[in-house]
């Protein structure tokens, strides 16, 4: 089993690099899990025809101890099992303890022994690393992190600030850094922004993902964009991306 958490600041294309990659996995004839570690919980959202899933939160509230496996996972697309964690209300609570209660509540009912997927993806927000969002690095969930992010300012900040808690749990043999996703938006000096964080975190650039009009016209009809345009050159550098993440993966 291929245990990956992907992270990056919010509006960086996360979530849609999390569904692309899940989709590659699938196609791959491989058993996909997507988990989404954000109050938004819209992580699977092109998985399910552009409709929102229940939150395991939401679940939990309503149904407590009598919440089973199948009200807190959903199939999507292609055979992939979906899941949200989701979040308080806002102004009220810690979306971090909401991520933890979500995590153990899967935990309580042996998910990943009765599923068995060969590739778990916890797509996480990463503006703020505290406890609940470090959780995947932090519990031993996932093996290896990659971080999606373009040559915004903010966006390597953040990336810079994810590495530096990935970094934090190294020594205790958690999860460590399998490189980082360029996601671009077409700004100047792009790639050698990229490199120059790469080379001062010690890591790869693991791909580069071209800005592409596909994803939002698949998204604008509620669907992947592996599902409505398999052959544009942002699904060719998915499906490369997933290739070399099995290959450099740890398998649990």
């Amino acid at each position: 089993m291929y245990r990956f958490a992907i992270y990056g600041k919010g509006g960086i294309g996360k979530s849609t690099v999390c569904a692309a990659l899940s989709c590659a996995f699938a196609e791959m004839g491989l058993k996909v899990m997507q988990i989404g570690c954000d109050p938004k919980a819209d992580s699977t959202l092109y998985l399910h025809g552009g409709k929102r899933i229940e939150t395991m939160l939401d679940v939990l509230k309503k149904k407590r101890s009598k919440a089973e496996l199948e009200d807190l996972v959903h199939e999507g697309y292609n055979g992939i099992i979906c899941a949200e964690a989701g979040g308080p209300t806002p102004g009220l609570g810690c979306a971090g303890r909401g991520i933890a209660a979500a995590f153990e509540a899967l935990e309580e009912r042996d998910a990943f022994d009765i599923l068995k997927p060969d590739v778990i993806i916890y797509d996480v927000l990463g503006d703020v690393v505290c406890g609940g969002f470090a959780m995947p690095i932090r519990e031993g969930y996932a093996d290896d992190v990659y971080i999606v992010t373009s040559g915004e300012n903010m966006a390597i900040y953040a990336a810079a600030n994810i590495a530096m808690a990935v970094d934090n749990f190294k020594e205790r043999g958690y999860a460590h850094l399998g490189g980082l996703i360029l996601n671009r938006r077409n700004v100047p000096d792009e790639r050698a922004k990229v490199e120059t964080l790469s080379n001062d975190l010690k890591t790869q650039i693991a791909a580069d993902l071209p800005r592409d009009n596909s994803i939002a016209e698949a998204e604008a009809e509620g669907r992947s964009v592996f599902e409505m345009h398999p052959d544009c050159e942002y699904v060719k550098a998915v499906r490369e991306l997933a290739k070399r993440m099995i290959e450099h993966g740890r398998d649990h």
